[in-house]
């Protein structure tokens, strides 16, 4: 534990998937969805992950990474795209069995440095409101709730709605980049 009380991070490797890893993302995500079991979010447990032709559309664009420890199994996955000028953080998931080793927020600094590399202000996501693993802990990593959406994100918010998401127990979160100082 460090000096606030939190694990440190595991040793880990984080690197853009591999075409041949697709299965292996979306077994993390189905095995991911099943901490979902025995909340009002139970229902998630039963959802389909994502198709293999999202997950390589992704991954042309350069939006899906993985974390891998002790060797080269992906173990946790991030899925993220451009949105509104940032980065929209669309799945972060960490097979159960290695929760708690900051593979999710090393994942999310790593799109972090994407975004600044990209000269992107922010990454952006959507949530779940009450869920511990959710917007409080997003929270805690530096993600603050949007109050006021941009017409962008009503859309989205309105493509969640169709899917049959309940919004009113979801949020919408920013985590803004802070760009490197250059003397001009």
């Amino acid at each position: 534990m460090d000096s606030l009380g939190l694990a440190e991070p595991a040793p880990h490797r984080i690197r853009l998937a591999l075409k041949s890893e697709l299965a292996a993302i979306r077994a993390i995500e189905r095995e991911a969805a099943q901490r979902f079991a025995g909340t009002a979010e139970a229902w998630i447990a039963q959802d389909p992950p994502a198709p293999e032709a999202l997950l390589d559309a992704r991954l042309e664009a350069g939006g899906l990474w993985v974390a891998c420890l002790d060797g080269e199994e992906p173990i946790a996955a991030l899925r993220f795209r451009p949105l509104e000028g940032g980065l929209y953080i669309e799945q972060l998931d960490v097979l159960p069995k290695f929760a708690g080793l900051r593979l999710g927020a090393a994942l999310l600094d790593r799109a972090e440095e994407v975004a600044r590399l990209a000269g992107l202000p922010a990454l952006l996501l959507s949530t779940f409101r009450d869920i511990p693993w959710n917007a409080p802990w997003y929270g805690r990593i530096g993600f603050a709730v949007i109050d006021v959406l941009s017409p962008e994100l009503e859309a989205l918010r309105s493509e969640h709605l169709a899917r049959g998401l309940d919004e009113s127990r979801r949020v919408f979160m920013r985590r803004d980049i802070h760009q490197p100082y250059t003397a001009g």
